[in-house]
């Protein structure tokens, strides 16, 4: 039985902020349903913000104390299981009982912590992984303490490791100063971690690693780029034979349309006529009027540059001018909070914004609206587009990172596509997509068609969840 051994900061449903979480949540189970000779588990941080259910009904598996250079901290190792998946949480409260996950002054100590405590707790678990799966930097140090410091050892001799990157914005960059002090490396390391005169642990985590994978192909060859390698395109360049760009899944039995308990009118393909009360139940939701033919944009992202809202800041007035309502929820930037109110006063009839974050509301958006936006500047993968086609909702999107492997454009001709599709960024290339897409909502069996092809795509993570167990076999027989 082939064992793997899932490390990162977060997991739904204990905590999450991000895909992260989606993703530590999600894809071990699609790999034991894949295949069930393989023991998959995951290990976070015992978060203060984890629900006290969770925690009640943990068991304590170990307690040990953990060396981090002069340090010597606590660790207790309690385990839960859901479904079919073991979950480990590292239990410290001085790093880890806070009201954030991310964002303090010591993170780069918290997380060192974590990899240490990990590394060390697995012979007292009696769990040793064929393959140790870390994400994104926060665990980028498991990669290196097993490459560096662990593998001379018996226990960890033949144990594989592969480092997945989320978002190559962050890296986890710090000041040589606490080399040894925090992260327990020797002046002989240097050169493992060493990139721009910094440490940096997710360029150690890739030279150290045995396979290195991204949340999408189109990703994995954007971040060879300078574009949008975020300064690391040299050492990927480098390291590109273990690259692998595997497409995130998304949990097709939590966004079901036909058992969605949160939104107002369950519908199915066949009955897709259904749909439209979800759309007036929303409108009066938002204070717009409630009418069943006026086309729907949707948005719902955090409020950020990157995410394109500079381009819809740039046309929204244009967008707003033809017969169409729009609804956008997040929160962010300032700066765009107060433009997208500010759109919303000016256009009561047509804009409904709420600044915030909101589970309950997002699927209701989802189901209700006719298109969803996403211009973004980069995306590696994107969860959204997915979510939204599963609810016959059509995505719009800019030709990048996941956001290009998941949506092809619509060609009438051919009946073929599941969206609309812009290649520049640009504020005017994504309003004529916009319009594309209005102009075909105005014929009704070709916009019938094109929700049929959305709500047929399977984004579930059977496809990727087989890749992934394909790319362990060949990592642990090399």
């Amino acid at each position: 039985m082939k064992k793997i051994l899932f490390v990162g900061a977060e997991a739904l449903p204990f905590a999450a902020t991000g895909g992260l979480g989606d993703v530590l949540g999600s894809l071990p189970a699609a790999l034991h349903r894949a295949d069930g000779n393989v023991d998959v588990r995951v290990v976070i941080p015992m978060y203060k913000v984890i629900s006290e259910k969770y925690k009640q009904r943990s068991r304590l598996v170990a307690e040990f104390t953990v060396q981090l250079s002069w340090r010597r901290q606590y660790c207790g190792v309690w385990a839960y299981k859901y479904g079919d998946i073991t979950y480990y949480f590292i239990d410290n409260e001085y790093y880890f009982k806070r009201q954030s996950l991310y964002g303090s002054f010591d993170d780069g100590e918290r997380y060192a912590y974590f990899c240490k405590a990990v590394m060390e707790m697995l012979p007292k678990i009696d769990f040793i992984p064929d393959v140790l799966h870390c994400h994104d930097w926060q665990s980028a140090l498991c990669v290196i303490y097993l490459k560096r410091k662990y593998c001379y050892l018996e226990d960890y001799s033949a144990m594989k490791a592969v480092y997945t990157i989320h978002n190559i914005d962050y890296q986890g960059i710090y000041n040589f100063d606490i080399l040894k002090d925090i992260f327990c490396l020797d002046s002989w390391d240097r050169y493992v971690v060493e990139y721009d005169g910094c440490i940096n642990l997710t360029k150690g985590a890739i030279v150290c690693c045995d396979a290195l994978t991204t949340v999408s192909p189109r990703y994995a060859e954007e971040i060879q780029t300078e574009y949008y390698s975020s300064g690391l395109h040299h050492i990927l360049k480098m390291n590109k034979d273990k690259i692998r760009g595997i497409i995130n899944g998304i949990d097709t039995d939590y966004y079901n349309p036909e058992t969605d308990k949160s939104i107002v009118k369950n519908f199915s393909l066949d009955t897709i006529g259904d749909k439209v009360e979800n759309k007036l139940a929303l409108q009066k939701t938002f204070g717009l009027p409630e009418r069943a033919d006026v086309p729907m944009i949707a948005m719902i992202s955090r409020l950020a540059s990157h995410k394109g809202f500079d381009l819809v800041r740039r046309v929204a007035d244009e967008i707003l001018a033809s017969d169409v309502q729009f609804v956008l929820l997040g929160t962010g930037e300032g700066e765009l909070e107060d433009f997208f109110s500010g759109l919303a006063q000016r256009h009561p009839d047509k804009c409904g914004v709420m600044l915030a974050f909101d589970k309950l509301l997002a699927k209701q958006i989802y189901a209700s609206a006719d298109m969803f936006l996403m211009p973004s500047k980069s995306e590696p993968c994107g969860l959204a587009q997915m979510i939204a086609s599963r609810y016959g909702t059509i995505p719009i999107v800019r030709e990048t990172g996941g956001l290009y492997d998941t949506i092809k454009p619509y060609i009438t001709s051919e009946g073929t596509g599941n969206g609309f599709t812009f290649k520049t960024y640009n504020a005017h290339d994504m309003l004529d997509a916009v319009r594309r897409a209005l102009s075909l909502y105005c014929d009704k069996d070709e916009w019938a068609r094109l929700v049929a092809n959305a709500m047929k795509m399977d984004f579930s993570w059977n496809a990727s969840a087989k890749k992934y167990l394909e790319m362990y076999e060949t990592v642990i027989s090399c």
